[in-house]
C-alpha cells in the first residue's frame, strides 16, 4: 500500500468516477484502475462498486476512505513541515449545531493565524451530518449537545460509530427573543407563556428524529412552528415575527448585535454541550487550540445560565 494509491482512492471518491479522477490528477485511467485493483487485492477488500455510470464506495470502502484521508492529512502535514521553507499550511474543519459561541471561538482561531497560510472550514449543519462528518473525517471535531431526553440514544449512536463525547460546559434552558418582544420584560418565561408565538427550530432534513433536534423539548406540542436551516433566518424571524427559539442562552453582542435578548426558560432540563471526536484519533494542534478558545470564551462569558 502506498500514499499514491490512497490519493487515487480519495480522488475517485470525490469525483465519482475513475475517468474524472484521471483528468483531475493528470494520470492515465489505466494506471489509476490498476493501482486500485492492486490495493483491493493486497488488502482483500472491495473499495468501490463499479457500474457503467461510474463508481460508488462500498460500506467497507467508506471506512477505508476515512482512514485514507487521515493518513494523507498527516503525510501532507509532515511534508509541509519539513520541506517548505515558508512553514506549514494548517488545515482544520469543524461541524456544529447552530451556536454563536462556536463562531466566536472560530473567529479567535482565525485571528491567531493572521497572515499564515491555512484552509479552515466551519459547517453549521444537522445533528446527523455532524456525526457523519466526524466519523468520515471531513471534520476533526463536531459540536453538539446532550440532554436527559436524547443522551442515551445519541451516546449509543456515537459508540456504534467509534466516536466519543467530551463535555465543554453545562447550561440551563433559555430562549432567544426580540428585545421588543411582549414577554421581554419577564425574567423567566414558561412554554405556556410562549404558546401564542411562533416556535423556531432548525430543520434536520430526512433525519428528523426527535433525538436529533437542536432544541430542548422537541416532543412538547406548539401550535405555531417554523423550521429554518440557518441562524441568520432564525434571528430575523425572532425580530420580525416575535418568534422564539430554545437555546443554551450563550449569546454575544459582538457578532449578533443587541436586538436579541436571552431569557430563562422555566423548565426542568439541562444542556450538556460538548464536542465529538473519533475514539482512537488524537486531536491535532489546531483542533486543540480551537477547543482552548471555545472553553476560554465560555469561561469569560460566565452568565447565570451556566451550571
Amino acid at each position: 500500500m502506498t500514499l499514491q494509491q490512497l490519493r487515487y482512492i480519495i480522488a475517485i471518491a470525490e469525483e465519482g468516477s475513475i475517468s474524472k479522477a484521471s483528468k483531475k490528477l493528470i494520470v492515465s485511467q489505466p494506471s489509476i484502475s490498476k493501482a486500485v485493483f492492486d490495493l483491493e487485492n493486497e488488502l482483500n477488500i472491495k473499495i468501490f462498486n463499479r457500474t457503467n455510470r461510474g463508481v460508488s464506495l462500498t460500506e467497507e470502502g467508506e471506512e477505508f476512505l476515512s482512514y485514507s484521508r487521515s493518513v494523507i492529512e498527516q503525510a501532507d502535514f509532515l511534508e509541509s513541515k519539513y520541506k517548505n521553507e515558508g512553514g506549514t499550511k494548517r488545515v482544520f474543519s469543524i461541524s456544529s449545531q447552530h451556536y454563536a459561541f462556536v463562531v466566536n471561538a472560530f473567529v479567535l482561531l482565525v485571528k491567531e493565524f493572521g497572515k499564515r497560510e491555512y484552509d479552515f472550514s466551519l459547517r453549521e449543519t444537522t445533528t446527523y451530518q455532524i456525526i457523519e462528518d466526524v466519523k468520515k473525517i471531513r471534520s476533526q471535531i463536531g459540536i453538539m449537545y446532550l440532554s436527559n431526553f436524547n443522551r442515551n440514544i445519541l451516546l449509543r449512536i456515537l459508540e456504534k460509530e467509534g466516536l466519543i463525547f467530551n463535555t465543554i460546559f453545562k447550561a440551563k434552558p433559555h430562549i432567544f427573543i426580540s428585545r421588543n418582544h411582549p414577554l421581554a420584560k419577564k425574567d423567566e418565561i414558561s412554554l405556556e407563556d410562549l404558546s401564542d408565538y411562533p416556535r423556531l427550530s432548525f430543520e434536520q432534513d430526512v433525519n428528523n428524529s426527535f433525538y436529533f433536534s437542536e432544541e430542548l423539548f422537541p416532543t412538547e406540542s406548539s401550535p405555531k412552528n417554523i423550521y429554518v436551516t440557518d441562524r441568520a433566518s432564525i434571528f430575523n424571524l425572532i425580530i420580525g415575527l416575535d418568534g422564539y427559539t430554545i437555546s443554551s442562552g450563550v449569546l454575544s453582542e459582538d457578532l449578533n448585535g443587541s436586538e436579541i435578548v436571552v431569557r430563562a426558560l422555566k423548565a426542568e432540563e439541562d444542556m450538556d454541550i460538548g464536542y465529538i471526536t473519533l475514539k482512537n484519533r488524537p486531536l491535532d494542534p489546531v483542533s486543540k487550540r480551537y477547543i482552548e478558545f471555545l472553553k476560554g470564551y465560555i469561561d469569560n462569558f460566565k452568565p447565570s445560565n451556566l451550571l
